[in-house]
């Protein structure tokens, strides 16, 4: 298995977790009787979780190395897929779910610093369809999930089962990783790390995209529902039609960002993200209101892949800059959800999605900072060209 192949296992297998467990949040809330609040408050949790954990990735990688740790932590992601099924008390599922999270946030900064080195390695650009593949492992999980829950099997058969095809393939894919480590006067890692400035910039591009992203994922078929009257199957296809659209689109993504480089690709983006959400905000049937969706959904969708690949270059090793961006868009997840309710509820669903769309216009504006170099962003020799392993490549602080 060439590195490319094996890191896009990996990618396949961290979403196939993820959309497991999505398809049985309501087995686990009817076995524990767990109220509305309670359960909004374990799916807080694992943002939690992610959101603490995920700056101390970058130094267990240092530590151990970028493909011990990608394996190491994709196993145990795999494995805490069982805890919140197993947990016999709402106390428990919260601690759980905080687990869960915790594997999910490390895993991901690992293997995204190690997609990083990995594109640098190949010379072109792969971020993007890593993860276009992470949705397409979400839905394929989710579809599996879907049919074990039509036919009733325990979610705790279900999950074991899963977590141990999926811990094989992972493990399986794991032999296939680039074998890189840090040269050996590198800056070791801070404890726990936080963005520098050059990270927060590009931070601000993830920040908006995923506020957009994570607010059209919990809130589109209410949106339809209470604002342009949409029945309940219409409804809920529109979060599987705003997910195939995303995934269709990361999928084509590296093609863009080698033809046009990020900045451009950020930037229609997030023009055509902005004429989606002007057809939401201004939408009272459910055919517009879709299509709406439909387009944030590509608009977004290759931004934070892009922000990701950027924030590896520009800490001080792959690895924290990924920790610090992950840290910042976790932070985005975790707080868009609950400000759209809010502002929905103060004063209409429209305005608060007429805010969303003046969020991703601040991501459009803010779009040049994924330059680099001062070069013209066209082809290879723009900012979407991966460029030979330099001083970023070996850990040493990037120079740009």
């Amino acid at each position: 298995m060439n590195h490319h192949r094996a890191i896009a296992a990996v990618f396949a297998v961290h979403g196939a977790v993820a959309g497991t467990l999505a398809t049985r949040i309501p087995w686990i809330e009817h076995r524990l009787d767990l109220g509305p609040g309670v359960l909004g408050l374990a799916l807080l949790c694992p943002s939690i979780g992610a959101f603490l954990a995920m700056p101390t990735a970058s130094r267990l990688a240092h530590r151990l190395g970028e493909r011990p740790a990608v394996r190491l932590l994709i196993a145990l992601w795999c494995g805490v897929l069982l805890l919140p099924a197993l947990a016999p008390a709402p106390g428990w599922l919260f601690a759980a779910m905080l687990l869960y999270g915790a594997a999910a946030g490390t895993s991901d900064v690992v293997m995204n610093g190690h997609a990083v080195n990995v594109e640098r390695h190949i010379g072109r650009s792969i971020m993007s369809g890593l993860h276009g593949l992470w949705c397409v492992g979400s839905m394929l999980a989710g579809g599996i999930g879907v049919l074990a829950a039509h036919t009733r099997v325990d979610a705790r058969i279900h999950f074991g089962l899963v977590a141990a095809v999926l811990l094989g393939a992972g493990l399986l894919a794991g032999r296939g990783l680039l074998a890189h480590r840090a040269a050996a006067d590198a800056p070791a890692p801070r404890r726990y790390t936080l963005p520098n400035r050059a990270v927060l910039g590009i931070g601000l591009v993830g920040f908006c995209a995923t506020f957009a992203e994570g607010a059209s994922a919990d809130w589109s078929a209410v949106y339809l529902t209470e604002v342009a009257g949409a029945g309940p199957g219409v409804a809920a296809a529109s979060f599987t039609g705003f997910m195939a659209f995303m995934a269709a689109t990361r999928l084509v993504g590296d093609r863009l960002v080698r033809a046009f480089g990020p900045v451009r690709v950020v930037r229609y983006g997030g023009a055509t993200a902005v004429l989606g959400g002007v057809l939401v905000v201004t939408a009272r049937t459910p055919v517009p209101g879709i299509a709406g969706f439909a387009l944030i959904g590509v608009g977004v969708a290759t931004v934070l892949p892009l922000v990701f690949a950027a924030a590896g270059d520009r800490g001080r090793t792959p690895g924290e800059g990924v920790a610090g961006v992950a840290t910042i868009t976790y932070l985005s997840v975790l707080t868009a959800p609950a400000i759209t309710g809010w502002i929905a509820e103060g004063l209409s669903y429209p305005a608060a999605f007429g805010v969303i769309t003046c969020v991703v216009a601040v991501m459009v504006l803010s779009a040049g900072r994924l330059a680099t170099g001062g070069r013209d962003g066209h082809g290879g020799s723009g900012p979407g060209a991966v460029a030979a392993p330099g001083p970023a490549a070996t850990g040493e602080p990037a120079s740009r």
